[in-house]
């Protein structure tokens, strides 16, 4: 059984750690909410939703429904001549670069004002783990439609998301098990099935995988409604043995079969642990989330309860040293700086060049995440975009420099009606933190590290911060803008 959290270690930072790593951080107002709740209610609201609005800010991009007109316009597409074929192509791949550059934004959006913080950083997970990109599935509404399966599925129970995983139809065009056929099985869907999604390697065979191929034959996708489509000319009804389990499988019979498989609990409790805590969990750990796994049936909510109620959670070797994604630094900053998302162009691109492109990782492991997410380039483009986000276009043009300072540069175009982009410190700090050089110091500490700076960073703030007993708004926004561009802030 997992060591609980003692009640006399549940602080203000251990409410920021919980609401770093269950969410994307927040201002002190809602840290402070949260850690007036105690440590359970805290966890209920973030994992229950409970007193939480039902209704979010955002709606869906208009397009997001199905295209009553799709049927039409593929039977025209058919009939069409050579040239006409090309320019319809045409246009519907530029709808559909357009559309998902949308969808990119209005996902970040939610990130960003959500009630519900863990369930878009869920949404987050399972979009690495299940790793589909756009670039090849090529609708928007398909990738809407699996970021809101992994929403609505994404706390529930493990063989049933894994099964709707495999019917859904971006999956089934990204992994081709739409080209299925019982002569000819496509081993792609149960191949990563196995290594990426379920068990990791060294736990299945070769003839594990044939099998499992086998049994997904006839599950494809019908082009013109976009829809999951069961075929059963097209699937082999043949014995096959998985996993020590012998018969007529179909999809519905090994999919929760591998689900239910021992080490695919091992194997995603270590994919949640490692995301949402530590790079590894002890042994202990491990064994105390297993047995939580087996008594609730794999429900990932009971699995996160779990997790965040327990004293390895926060232990000092697991607070503050995961590097921050470029999206969780991103939307960490934007909620702790209390500003809205910036033009969606901008953000996304900016996402693009930080080293992850939602809605298109980089090969179907996803990201590597970790150190992976810094080095020279990233952090200096990560300091840029800090600039921009602190000072607006003035920090651009401090910070930019270079072909990629001037694309930033234009993207920033595009803010010149939203008050020049700049920060605004008076709803960051209180009068008396903004005349008081102490307060404001310890202001900066508990807005955006929850954890006393380091000499050299003090110093930095300081230099900024000049010798006035009463900083400047310049100096003060200048200050923050240099604990946004610290290695300290690069961890949550």
């Amino acid at each position: 059984m997992l060591e609980p959290l003692k009640p006399e270690r549940w602080t203000e930072a251990a409410a920021a750690h919980l609401l770093n790593r269950a969410g994307f951080g927040g201002p002190p107002s809602e840290i402070q909410a949260l850690h007036r709740l105690g440590q359970e209610g805290a966890i209920a609201r973030l994992v229950d939703g409970k007193g939480l609005a039902t209704e979010l800010p955002l709606n869906p991009p208009a397009w997001a429904h199905p295209d009553p007109d799709r049927v039409a316009k593929f039977r025209k597409l058919q009939g069409a001549s050579e040239e006409e074929r090309r320019r319809m192509r045409q246009d519907e791949q530029k709808q559909q670069r357009q559309q998902v550059e949308e969808l990119r934004a209005w996902w970040l959006g939610r990130m960003v004002a959500s009630p519900r913080p863990l369930e878009e950083k869920l949404v987050l997970f399972w979009h690495g783990h299940f790793a589909t990109s756009a670039q090849k599935v090529r609708s928007a509404w398909l990738m809407y439609r699996q970021l809101d399966l992994f929403r609505k599925a994404g706390m529930g129970r493990w063989p049933d998301l894994l099964l709707g995983v495999t019917r859904d139809p971006a999956m089934l065009l990204w992994l081709d098990q739409a080209q299925s056929r019982r002569e000819h099985p496509n081993e792609n869907y149960a191949r990563e099935v196995m290594e990426l999604f379920a068990l990791g390697e060294g736990h299945y065979t070769e003839k594990d995988i044939l099998e499992t191929a086998r049994a997904l034959t006839g599950l494809g996708l019908n082009r013109e409604t976009q829809e999951p489509e069961w075929r059963p000319r097209q699937h082999d009804p043949g014995s096959k043995t998985v996993l020590g389990r012998t018969g007529p499988m179909g999809p519905d019979e090994v999919i929760p079969h591998i689900a239910r498989q021992p080490q695919s609990a091992r194997f995603v409790i270590g994919r949640l642990w490692r995301f949402f805590a530590d790079e590894t969990a002890s042994a202990d750990v491990t064994r105390g989330l297993v047995a939580e796994w087996d008594r609730s049936g794999g429900e990932i909510r009971s699995l996160l309860r779990s997790m965040f109620r327990s004293e390895a959670f926060y232990a000092p070797e697991v607070v503050r040293t995961q590097i921050k994604s470029p999206v969780q630094w991103l939307v960490c900053a934007l909620r702790e700086l209390e500003r809205p998302l910036p033009p969606g162009p901008m953000v996304t691109g900016a996402l693009r060049e930080l080293g992850q492109d939602l809605l298109a990782p980089p090969n179907v492991k996803g990201w590597d995440g970790g150190v992976a997410w810094i080095n020279t380039g990233t952090l200096t483009r990560r300091q840029q975009f800090a600039a921009v986000l602190v000072e607006g276009r003035a920090g651009l043009a401090a910070q930019a420099e270079g072909p990629r300072g001037q694309r930033l540069r234009e993207r920033m175009a595009q803010q010149r009606k939203r008050e020049d982009g700049v920060a605004r410190i008076e709803a960051l700090f209180s009068r008396e933190e903004r005349q008081d050089r102490q307060r404001f110091m310890a202001g900066l500490e508990r807005r955006f590290l929850h954890t006393r700076m380091r000499s050299q960073l003090k110093d930095e703030v300081n230099d900024v911060l000049g010798d006035d007993a009463v900083p400047e708004p310049r100096a003060i926004r200048e200050a923050v803008r240099v604990v946004l561009q610290s290695t300290d802030y690069q961890l949550t």
